[in-house]
């Protein structure tokens, strides 16, 4: 999503106050890698420089002052949430006050608000605790949420990872929920409100002087109410008064309507464009290694190595790819390296290996030849393969060859002989 963070940033002043909220993840032990990755990823990438507002409860000795934080999100420019436990987060913040905070925030369209994953399941009216019905077996059940969305007139349960597809054998769709348990919990929604799904890898962006939102990324938003699906492709921007009406159940646009009058903006990727997940650009990485073995290209393999060790250092500052998928992706580079060994043992005794079957027989010939006096065709011999790159030098008792580096000028005098220079002043 870097293109997108690029242009959500590109309006902030250049000392703007960025803030990223670490309370999602708050309780892991490992809090400060993940802060300290976030940090880097959007310095690196997205030119940010961010300041981290801890969690209050996960370090006691820090006496963070819950006003101090309140303030705190009030004035910053920017401000970004992501991966952990929303019911965690939601526990948190609740008892420190920031979910009002971020809640008059986005009520009054002050600076640029991004929540993703743990952080997105908490915006709507009804936040899905995902730890516990996936992890633990509670069943399925709604937590009040922070409601952000709500006073845009826009109640929803936002469902993130809503097209995850890591159980494989098992339904882990709508943030691994499943089909069955997202059917039983929506019937316990309020009968104006609705499921809002965000593919992975999709976003969307509400922009409130434009009276907008806008689907951004590789997948879909959809728009669900007791089972009735609405799926909102890529690059559409909605009107909210329609995005309103299909929460409501009182809209029914068709797909035409909802396009933005700029459909073609470079801004907005396809939702077909290139690799947009780890997996797909080890794939990507995969077919290209692949197809220039079989065509013997060795510049092609080794792009598609690099590309591939670039692809996964960029993406180890990413705090939505699991470690299980960079071992996954590190896995496959070192096969690709292991499969450069039998091609570059035989390149390195190539072409000396197969020239030796060759030309140690011509050299017998040649000196056959001589010992027969047929020096005219012995010296055509020698400026034959001096023509193609063999220099012959003979000895007192025998001849031996040696290949010519290709960027050697050769020239070859009218009595047969050869001059090899290094550069053409030499000659």
């Amino acid at each position: 999503m870097v293109t997108l963070h690029r242009e959500l940033v590109k309006h902030l002043e250049p000392d703007a106050e960025a803030v990223i909220l670490e309370t999602p993840y708050g309780f892991q032990v490992n809090r400060e890698d993940i802060s300290s990755r976030s940090r880097e990823y959007f310095r690196r990438s997205v030119g940010l420089v961010t300041t981290v507002m801890a969690d209050a409860d996960a370090d006691l000795a820090t006496g963070v002052d819950p006003d101090g934080l309140r303030d705190q999100i009030h004035r910053a420019a920017w401000v970004f949430s992501g991966p952990g436990s929303p019911s965690y987060a939601l526990g948190r913040w609740q008892e420190q006050g920031l979910g009002q905070a971020l809640a008059d925030r986005v009520r009054r369209g002050r600076g640029v608000t991004v929540m993703a994953s743990a952080a997105a399941c908490t915006v709507g009216l009804a936040a899905l605790p995902v730890y516990e019905i996936y992890k633990a077996g509670h069943p399925p059940m709604w937590l009040d949420g922070l409601d952000l969305l709500g006073s845009l007139g826009i109640p929803v349960a936002v469902i993130p990872h809503y097209d995850n597809a890591e159980g494989g054998t098992h339904d882990t769709r709508f943030c691994y929920l499943g089909e069955s348990r997202l059917a039983a919990l929506e019937k316990h929604l309020p009968e104006e409100s609705a499921v809002l799904g965000i593919d992975e890898h999709t976003a969307v962006v509400i922009d409130l002087v434009a009276d907008s939102a806008r689907v951004w990324g590789h997948g879909v938003m959809s728009v669900r109410r007791r089972g009735a699906l609405t799926r909102i492709p890529s690059g559409t921007v909605l009107a909210l008064h329609r995005l309103r009406g299909l929460v409501a159940g009182t809209t029914s646009d068709s797909p035409g309507s909802w396009q933005s009058t700029e459909p073609d903006r470079p801004d907005t990727p396809p939702a077909a464009g290139g690799p947009v997940t780890l997996q797909e650009a080890v794939n990507a990485a995969e077919e290209l290694f692949e197809s220039a073995l079989v065509a013997r290209d060795a510049g092609r393999m080794v792009a598609a190595v690099l590309g591939l060790e670039a692809e996964i250092s960029s993406w180890a500052g990413d705090t939505e790819e699991d470690e299980g998928g960079q071992q996954w992706a590190r896995t496959v580079l070192r096969g690709m390296i292991r499969k450069f060994v039998a091609p570059a043992q035989q390149g390195m005794l190539e072409p000396e290996h197969t020239l030796t079957r060759v030309l140690d027989p011509l050299l017998d010939l040649r000196a056959a030849l001589r010992a027969q006096g047929a020096y005219d065709l012995a010296d055509r011999l020698r400026t034959s393969l001096a023509a193609g790159g063999v220099r012959i030098r003979d000895g007192a008792r025998s001849s031996r060859w040696q290949l010519l580096p290709s960027e050697h000028a050769e020239a070859i005098d009218s009595r047969g002989s050869t001059v090899a220079a290094d550069d053409a002043s030499s000659v």
